[in-house]
């Protein structure tokens, strides 16, 4: 039989284990950010003390065009993001709070676009896109990462809602107050956290987003990070040294966000999983 004091031993042990196998790659990216390539393109080298330098960062604005493509990617996100909001929070009112036929169904159908793989939808959203006049356009962008993110909020959001007592708005409904002054007054500043959740990983999956933004924005003007760093990866070399710190850099406001937010992103997915 083996003790407690070892089952906790072993459970440091493999908790340390885990987080190092996934801490390894970011703190890899974060040290050759401040490599030059020439030290990072020799074997077994990963770090040298001697050769530390901010050049690669220097460097970004104007190479990658890093500026250019930090302000599409937050039009593209902030946009997203304004959008999920109010329609994840009226759906998710919608199909936890009120009673009417076919709710259950309403709310199986909206997770169903997560059944088939989002490289299905390319081509035929391609051809929609390009025949409406929106290809090569932010608000291409900007439909197809509400469609995916809009969904998923709504059931992030469902622990929040079925925390709220019936009786909370059967007493605003006593008072006189109307839904939209229930929904505005009673039910929004009672799931602020779940809306926190929503904005947090709506902003999160647009500024990632990659399959998409690379094959509706053609314009190299108004691509985003993820696809407008794929340019320092050319056929005959890639500048490690700039491209990990183009990474650093748009990783910067993902950490940032989680920081101020990451408790009731935990908060909601548990939530939204045990309810």
């Amino acid at each position: 039989m083996i003790s407690r004091k070892a089952l906790g031993a072993l459970r440091y042990v493999l908790v340390f284990v885990l987080l190092a196998t996934i801490g390894a790659p970011f703190v890899w990216m974060l040290l050759s950010s401040f490599q030059p390539t020439s030290i990072l393109i020799k074997p077994n080298a990963l770090f040298s003390p001697a050769a530390f330098t901010l050049a690669n960062y220097a460097r970004l604005p104007e190479a990658a065009s890093f500026l250019l493509l930090l302000r599409n990617s937050l039009i593209v996100a902030v946009a997203s993001t304004a959008l999920t909001i109010p329609l994840a929070l009226l759906a998710a009112y919608s199909v936890y709070r009120t009673r009417y036929p076919g709710r259950s169904t309403v709310y199986n159908l909206m997770l169903v676009v997560y059944v088939f793989p989002s490289i299905l939808l390319l081509a035929p959203l391609f051809k929609i896109f390009a025949s409406i006049g929106l290809l090569n356009t932010w608000l291409s962008l900007i439909i197809m990462n509400v469609t995916f993110s809009a969904p998923f909020s709504v059931w992030l959001m469902r622990g929040f809602f079925s925390s709220i007592p019936a009786g909370v708005e059967e007493a605003a409904a006593i008072d006189g107050a109307t839904e939209l002054q229930i929904l505005r007054r009673v039910i929004v500043p009672l799931t602020a956290p779940g809306l926190i959740v929503t904005a947090t990983y709506t902003l999160v999956f647009s500024w990632t987003e990659f399959l998409f933004a690379s094959v509706f924005i053609i314009d190299d003007s108004l691509k985003t990070l993820p696809v407008g760093l794929e340019s320092l990866v050319t056929q005959y070399s890639v500048d490690w040294g700039l491209l990990a710190a183009a990474a650093v850099a748009t990783a910067i406001p993902v950490i940032a966000l989680f920081a101020f937010t990451g408790r009731f992103f935990v908060e909601g997915v548990t939530a939204g999983a045990s309810k």
